[in-house]
C-alpha cells in the first residue's frame, strides 16, 4: 500500500507544498496520454482513504468514487497531450509535457509549488524541484491520488470520443489494442485520435 513517508521526509526538508504526478494513457493506440496533478494538504489523512491506491488496481466503481472525494477536497491540475502531438514529439516526451501542464495548471490555483514527485523514471531538468519513484502510485499517497485523477479523467474523454467516432468500441477499450479495436481500425481505418506512429498502424495505414 501506498504511504506518506517519502512527503514527510521532505516536509522535514523543508518542503511545504508538495505536489504527485502521474499519467494514464501511455500505451493506447487511440487519445489523449493525460496526467494529473495533486496537493494534499494538511488535511489528508489515510484512514480516510483505506482504498486508496494505484488507479490500475482499483475497481472502476471505487476509482470513480475516489475521484469525486480527492477533486472535492484537494487542489488538482490536468494536462492533456493529444494524438498528433504524440506523433510529432514521441510518447514520451508528451507524457513529460502533459506532466509538466498538470503541475502548471495546478499552480495557476495555488502557490509555486515547492517539489513534485512524479510516477516512473525521470525527465531530465524540469521547472521545479522533482524525483521520478518507479511504481510510485503504489508507494506514495499523492502520485496515487494523482493516478485515479488521471485516469478518470482520460476514461471519461474515451466515452465522449465514442459518441464522437462511433465504432470503434472507445468506451469499452479506452484506446487499447484489443482484439475488437484492431478489428475496428482494420474495417473503418484509423479515425483523428489514433496514434499514426503506433504499430500496427503506422505500419498499415
Amino acid at each position: 500500500m501506498p504511504s506518506l513517508q517519502r512527503e514527510q521526509e521532505l516536509s522535514l526538508l523543508g518542503y511545504q507544498r508538495i505536489v504527485g504526478v502521474d499519467e494514464a494513457g501511455r500505451g493506447p493506440l487511440a487519445g489523449p496520454v493525460v496526467a494529473a496533478a495533486i496537493l494534499l494538504s494538511d488535511r489528508f489523512s489515510p484512514d480516510d482513504y483505506a482504498l486508496l491506491d494505484d488507479s490500475k488496481k482499483l475497481k472502476h466503481t471505487t476509482r470513480e468514487a475516489l475521484f469525486e472525494r480527492l477533486t472535492d477536497s484537494f487542489i488538482y491540475g490536468v494536462g492533456i497531450v493529444d494524438a498528433p502531438t504524440i506523433d510529432a514529439i514521441n510518447i514520451r516526451q508528451a507524457t513529460w509535457l502533459a506532466m509538466r501542464n498538470a503541475v502548471a495548471d495546478l499552480h495557476t490555483k495555488t502557490a509555486a509549488v515547492d517539489y513534485v514527485l512524479i510516477d516512473g523514471l525521470g525527465y531530465g531538468p524540469g521547472p521545479w524541484n522533482y524525483e521520478p519513484i518507479v511504481k510510485g502510485d503504489s508507494k506514495s499517497y499523492s502520485i496515487a491520488a494523482a493516478s485515479i485523477i488521471a485516469k478518470v479523467t482520460r476514461d471519461r474523454l474515451m466515452e465522449e470520443y465514442e459518441a464522437e467516432f462511433p465504432g470503434y468500441g472507445f468506451s469499452v477499450h479506452k484506446g487499447y489494442g484489443t482484439a475488437a479495436h484492431l478489428k475496428a481500425i482494420q474495417e473503418m481505418g484509423p479515425c483523428i485520435i489514433h496514434r499514426r506512429s503506433f504499430a500496427p498502424i503506422k505500419n498499415q495505414f
